[in-house]
């Protein structure tokens, strides 16, 4: 990967967390982008962040949003606090399975387990086949748990890798509703990439407190405009529940080495509580023109 940071010595210097089990998609997503890294799965999101601020891991493979699905909750929240940099990105296409029992086939199915998030993407063929819905906590765990309890009656909507991983049939493959279901990751590390490494298009990612005063989003995003900087994302939501301090997370194109980026970000300080830099990386997917 292009501007990827030198891996520290040691025994986790060629270990990438992800929150779930083993063939979770994210696991499918530290396979496609470092294939020659040793997996460390993790309970939570929270584990993963940890692991690799922790030195158990060089790398966390951590998804941020879905085409379908929008944004993935806690995410935004967790980042600015983890003491880890973006370093890239990944976008992972989602092919859902039905998967089930050795001994068990369509017939035998009533009920279907998944993260609730799957089971939302699959729901017109859920409904065709009149199953009831039953959520777990990821998609790869609900696979083991299937794989685990051997009830014929039972599914579970998770990926390829998941039935090879925990020895289940494949009843159905692609079986989401939408074929452009895909997942964009981030790529964390202790290590900021530096901006000269990087070729190609650039993304910068930032969260954002705005004051609590008329205007004020609109006069700080008025930076970006007048300076002609790319704003390819910009997502809303509440640090905590006093619904009192709203912050926002952006991702745009450029760095503040770039003289208009620094122009623009200049004045989203000076309309602003705080700026939090979340990492400065290449862009997997082109967003546009620099």
């Amino acid at each position: 990967m292009t501007g990827q940071p030198t891996a520290p010595k040691g025994a986790a210097e060629n270990k990438i967390a992800f929150q779930g089990e083993l063939g979770a998609y994210s696991h499918m997503a530290c396979l496609a982008k470092f294939p020659d890294m040793e997996v460390l799965p993790c309970p939570s999101f929270e584990d993963a962040l940890a692991a690799t601020k922790n030195g158990l891991a060089r790398l966390a493979m951590i998804p941020i949003e879905n085409s379908t699905a929008g944004r993935v909750a806690d995410i935004h929240i967790l980042l600015p606090d983890s003491g880890l940099y973006i370093i890239g990105e990944h976008f992972e296409t989602i092919r859902h399975c039905l998967l089930c029992h050795k001994g068990a086939s369509e017939e035998t199915l009533t009920r279907v387990t998944s993260h609730v998030q799957a089971i939302g993407q699959c729901r017109k063929n859920l409904r065709a086949l009149g199953l009831e819905r039953l959520p777990f906590a990821d998609t790869a765990g609900s696979a083991k748990h299937v794989a685990q309890v051997g009830d014929p009656t039972l599914g579970a909507i998770a990926s390829e890798l998941a039935a090879e991983v925990h020895g289940l049939k494949i009843l159905r493959k692609d079986f989401q509703d939408e074929g452009h279901n895909t997942t964009r990751f981030v790529v964390l590390s202790q290590t900021p990439v530096a901006v000269d490494e990087i070729e190609g298009p650039v993304m910068t990612s930032f969260t954002f407190e705005v004051r609590n005063i008329p205007a004020a989003l609109y006069k700080a995003l008025g930076g970006f405009a007048t300076n002609s900087v790319n704003m390819t994302k910009l997502e809303s939501y509440y640090e905590s529940d006093s619904f009192t301090a709203t912050e926002f997370y952006a991702d745009i194109e450029g760095h503040e080495g770039m003289e208009n980026v620094h122009r623009a970000m200049e004045e989203l300080r000076f309309h602003t509580k705080r700026v939090r830099i979340l990492g400065t990386y290449g862009q997997e997917r082109p967003r546009g023109v620099s």
